[in-house]
């Protein structure tokens, strides 16, 4: 078993600062999110790392909470962090560029969650993965580009 990687990136006509401080905003995620209709912070967490946060994520038929860690925040760089006790990675990275900025958002589901899936699924196991690889495939893209809607103010 191997990790899965998805990413896709988008430009924003926005300084890094701006962007980072939107996408850090874990607060705001209903706002852009496809599945993650909202997250706040748990004990007092702003975005530092270590930083826990609860989410509610919808699809059809399915509602469920997650709990994510921060593990990395450097402004105006880059904003990571994991779901579930390192199950998944999300994360995006920030570059100036000209006109803005190059937002790049990523996924990983680990090998821990894809083990997981396994135990917990059995044989629908693959596609119970398969069904969350392409709701990240579809989602990263509907994500950057409602960020970069807001970033820009439209």
């Amino acid at each position: 078993m191997s990790s899965l990687h998805l990413s896709d990136s988008i430009v924003v006509a926005a300084p890094p600062e701006v962007v980072y401080d939107l996408v850090s905003d874990v607060t705001r995620t209903g706002e852009w999110s496809p599945q993650c209709r909202e997250c706040w912070w748990l004990d007092g967490g702003t975005g530092a790392v270590g930083d826990v946060f609860g989410g509610r994520q919808e699809t059809p038929g399915r509602t469920w909470e997650t709990r994510s860690t921060v593990e990395q925040a450097d402004r105006p760089r880059s904003f990571a962090w994991s779901v579930n006790d390192r199950k998944v990675f999300w994360r995006y990275d920030l570059e100036p560029v000209e006109g803005g900025t190059r937002l790049t958002e990523s996924w990983e589901f680990t090998d821990a969650g894809q083990q997981f899936m396994a135990e917990k699924h059995g044989a629908r196991a693959a596609h119970e993965i398969a069904t969350r690889q392409e709701a990240a495939r579809s989602g990263i893209p509907a994500t950057l580009a409602a960020v970069r809607a807001i970033a820009e103010g439209r």
